[in-house]
């Protein structure tokens, strides 16, 4: 059964800060990441008829209204005319389908130099590159060093453990659950 919530609303002021509300208890941060869900799931067969990949997804506000990230990529790198078109595809779906209920702006990028590791394909994809990986909570590497925060070359990830050999020359195996963030980090 689906409830209804009356909101009240005073001044426009009132009005920025509830443009996230949901009703009945749902918070947020569950509308952001079912947001996240269903865009990806309505962007998938556009990205495959595209030969694109999708990289990332954000939903968050900026000021009163909300913004809509997703950064895409393929092999040999995404261009500007990849974006705008796959931002015009998806943009009519979007709209057809009504998913955000408030304003919102769309942006579609490729995910830049410092692309962030996600998907097992992508450790995959990047063995031999120079990483970052920050982990939740300050880590041993293979050394006995304790820290937070990895830099070297990617070996792979294998059985949830990222794999690497760190710049000052010993190796690292962090489980994938204590990785909060892993990028490629740009080398001269």
């Amino acid at each position: 059964m689906v409830g209804i919530t009356t909101i009240y609303v005073h001044s426009v002021r009132e009005l920025a800060r509830l443009t996230f509300f949901c009703p009945n208890g749902i918070g947020m941060a569950a509308q952001k990441e079912d947001t996240c869900t269903v865009v990806s799931s309505l962007a998938q067969p556009i990205l495959e008829s595209m030969g694109l990949e999708l990289v990332d997804i954000e939903f968050g506000r900026v000021g009163p209204d909300a913004v809509l990230r997703l950064f895409i990529d393929k092999e040999g790198g995404v261009m500007l005319d990849d974006c705008a078109q796959f931002s015009r595809e998806l943009s009519l779906i979007l709209d057809v389908e009504d998913v955000i209920a408030v304003n919102y702006s769309l942006e579609v990028s490729s995910p830049g130099l410092d692309r962030p590791l996600k998907k097992q394909s992508d450790y995959d994809r990047f063995v031999g590159r120079l990483i970052k990986v920050r982990t939740y909570q300050p880590f041993l590497d293979d050394s006995g060093n304790k820290r937070k925060t990895f830099l070297g070359k990617l070996t792979g990830l294998v059985d949830g453990v990222v794999k690497m050999t760190l710049t000052e020359g010993q190796t690292a195996s962090i489980p994938i659950e204590q990785v909060a963030k892993a990028n490629l980090e740009f080398e001269l």
